[in-house]
């Protein structure tokens, strides 16, 4: 591959860029998120769904607008990271308010 060329993956997966920009802005919309990662609003509705049924995040109405925020203390899922924390997790991506 050319040095100019972006690879077509990342490290991250959709989901921990949706945590991303949600811990960030608790009250993006999701068309804003959903431009921000580079997916479809559809693509985040989904995410966000998940993360809720999963408890990850939890979701508050503020006027007409919804805000999000993110449990930091749930567990990993995967076998291999299940010792840590989606805060920890996004401790290391990012600086925590």
């Amino acid at each position: 591959m050319p040095p100019t060329e972006k690879p077509d993956w990342t490290f991250l997966t959709n989901h921990t860029h949706v945590l991303v920009c949600l811990l960030r802005e608790p009250g993006l919309t999701l068309r804003e998120v959903a431009a921000r990662v580079g997916i479809t609003e559809r693509m985040v509705q989904r995410i966000v769904g998940e993360l809720e049924e999963g408890a990850v995040i939890t979701r508050s109405k503020i006027g007409r607008r919804n805000s999000y925020s993110i449990n930091l203390d749930v567990r990993l899922r995967h076998p291999l990271e299940s010792d840590h924390s989606v805060g920890e997790l996004l401790e290391r991506i990012i600086e925590l308010p």
